[in-house]
């Protein structure tokens, strides 16, 4: 792939990951959060659904299976898990944790993939999660939250590998749709079940589920699809480690929230880490076995 396009695509699904904490924390206000995102995810599978309908879709039980399960994991294992650890843990713990998978993906790559990692690249990702936690302050309690934060990482991890392993099988756009609407649809049924759901409509409520179901969703997933399949799901993922940077960004823009100081130097940490982890040092990379 073009690296420019790289580049702008990774900005692209990043940034719009890092604002969907600030767009959906603003929802939260109108919303219940598993019927929120449920909804979320419903409209925007859906919507993708609707028009990707009779054009390359899977002809196998198997392989409709296959995207279920990405869905599973992917969207309603994330989003329930990250909602629901919100809680009882501050959002900002949440995306440290979460957004501590390119870690995983790289010990479960090795694992199950056999991909290969140098070792600058593994301290690349020990030092962009050591800069996720700077730029959020080193805030971190050990709860019920935790270990569903943590969980938001393990089944973000898991959905990595997946569409490595399966992701060629379908289009990037049949992808994406039936995997967020698969996942949106148990979300609402989750939302049935371990809440009490709220709903408000108004201007601003109407307005944050258009942006997280259509940039937020349908365009954030089709470009981080994409990533993942042209490249290696470790190097890619590291990536990952921008979206908190953007989230704080986009909480100081969108509800005023004060950036501190160590947020320049975790931003420099998440950097550094993202340039070990897809640095080659000048040889060709380790080929799995």
């Amino acid at each position: 792939m073009n690296r420019l396009v790289y580049i702008i695509l990774v900005i692209i699904a990043t940034s719009l990951m890092g604002s969907s904490f600030a767009i959906g924390k603003i929802g939260l206000a109108y919303i219940s959060p598993l019927l929120l995102v449920g909804i979320r995810f419903t409209l925007a599978g859906g919507l993708m659904a609707l028009w990707v309908w009779n054009k390359n879709l899977p002809s196998t039980l198997p392989d409709w299976t296959r995207l279920f399960v990405i869905g599973m994991f992917q969207t309603t294992g994330v989003m329930a898990c990250i909602f629901l650890s919100m809680r009882t843990i501050p959002s900002g713990e949440t995306s440290i944790l979460t957004f501590t998978n390119p870690l995983l993906v790289v010990i479960l790559g090795g694992l199950f993939l056999h991909l290969k990692y140098r070792f600058y690249q593994w301290i690349g990702v020990v030092i962009g999660i050591a800069g996720v936690f700077v730029t959020l302050g080193f805030h971190l309690q050990l709860s019920e939250g935790t270990w569903l934060g943590i969980g938001s990482a393990v089944s973000w991890a898991i959905a990595t590998l997946l569409v490595k392993k399966w992701g060629t099988r379908f289009s990037t756009w049949v992808l994406t749709a039936y995997q967020m609407l698969f996942g949106g649809l148990l979300l609402l049924l989750l939302s049935l079940t371990l809440e009490t759901p709220h709903l408000e409509f108004n201007a601003i409520s109407i307005r944050a589920v258009l942006y997280l179901a259509l940039l937020g969703s349908i365009v954030q997933f089709a470009a981080w699809y994409y990533l993942l399949s042209k490249g290696d799901p470790g190097k890619t993922s590291a990536f990952l480690f921008l979206a908190p940077f953007f989230g704080i960004l986009s909480g100081w823009l969108l509800l005023g929230e004060v950036i501190r100081n160590y947020v320049y130097i975790g931003g420099l940490f998440i950097f550094l880490g993202i340039f070990l982890v897809n640095w080659t040092g000048g040889k060709k990379p380790i080929a799995p076995k």
